[in-house]
């Protein structure tokens, strides 16, 4: 009989196959790529890992506002529920981008393969971990993960990169983690007890909340709440590309670049609601009010130019360095230089 960590070992290695194929096939991507940027208007595929999700709200954002159009590029947002998924449409040439978390190129980089980030949209994550109501008494604390079952995105997301590191800080040797998604399905595990806690975003933070079904623990939406948890910044929330593709069409990034930091200036400057306004209006499901107030609660995440923080970049090596299945050990080896660039956010103009 197969124990949790077994178990957990033996999904990890299919995802770690999936990753591999896609690697696989990936240069049908760089030959795809090398003609946009001549193209009189360029197309390219975003994939978001979670569309609805508030922590990837500068994507529709940005497409609501126009920007992308004002720019001359036409992007096309597709939905993915998973970071991890999103890669693999971005290793296999479905997509020429995704918006999905950093530490993913980190994590790429030590499975040969170079994706860079061109716009760092935040500088913490937005997420937070999240227990039952009906749990509450006996986790306290991620010391209190010990043989729990806590929910994730998917196996290989950056909800399950930061689940590791927070119960490896915690000195847990042993948990379940539990592939729930987002949203509803999140929630109905917790309606359900399918899991004890779990790592997810607004709105379902604000959903969760509201209703009393549970009470946030870990809050990493807020800097001081990441530095607590974290020992530090952890740029999170992007929009990363391959590093051939950068090279060929740079000319098409910097416009994709121009709008996403033109979303970002917007937030910044703008009310909850104004910008519940630009947004679909699906995504306001559980009531305009506690939409307007999961956005309130998180866009104080959003950076105002789009820069990596440098310091938050090293932090995050350091924490999949000690805690990722995937790059423990290979810390010295990755080129953090490759994981990221500020050349295009440098070349936006100066807001009129």
């Amino acid at each position: 009989m197969k124990t949790k960590l077994q178990r957990r070992s033996v999904q990890a290695s299919a995802v770690l196959l999936t990753i591999a194929v896609a690697a696989g096939v990936s240069g049908c991507q760089d030959s795809r790529a090398a003609s946009v940027d001549s193209a009189s208007t360029p197309e390219v595929n975003i994939i978001v890992g979670g569309l609805e999700k508030v922590i990837y709200m500068p994507a529709k954002l940005a497409e609501g506002l126009g920007l992308f159009e004002k720019e001359g590029v036409k992007v096309n947002l597709l939905g993915e529920q998973s970071g991890a998924t999103a890669e693999n449409s971005l290793l296999t040439g479905n997509a020429q981008g995704v918006e999905g978390f950093y530490d993913h190129t980190i994590d790429l980089q030590a499975k040969g393969q170079c994706i860079t980030s061109v716009v760092q949209l935040a500088n913490i994550p937005g997420e937070a971990e999240v227990v039952s109501s009906s749990k509450a008494g006996a986790i306290k604390s991620a010391a209190d993960f010990e043989g729990r079952n806590l929910g994730i995105t998917s196996l290989g997301s950056s909800t399950d990169f930061l689940t590791q590191a927070l119960a490896g800080q915690a000195g847990v040797k042993s948990y379940t983690p539990a592939k729930v998604g987002a949203g509803q399905t999140f929630i109905a595990a917790m309606d359900n007890n399918g899991i004890d806690a779990g790592m997810t975003t607004d709105p379902t933070i604000a959903q969760l909340v509201e209703t009393g079904k549970g009470k946030v623990m870990i809050d990493m939406r807020t800097e001081e709440g990441t530095r607590k948890a974290l020992g530090g910044l952890y740029p999170a929330a992007s929009v990363y590309m391959s590093c051939d593709f950068v090279q060929k069409n740079p000319q098409t990034v910097q416009k994709v670049v121009n709008a996403f930091v033109g979303a970002l200036r917007f937030i910044n400057s703008h009310s909850a609601a104004e910008i519940a306004a630009k947004m679909p209006k699906e995504y306001a499901n559980a009531g305009q009010a506690l939409y307007e107030k999961s956005i309130n609660d998180t866009k104080t995440m959003f950076n105002k130019d789009g820069k990596m923080d440098a310091d938050g970049a090293r932090n995050v090596l350091s924490i999949l360095d000690k805690y990722s299945t995937n790059v423990k050990g290979k810390g010295s080896s990755i080129d953090l230089s490759k994981t990221y660039t500020t050349a295009f956010v440098e070349k936006v103009p100066a807001e009129k």
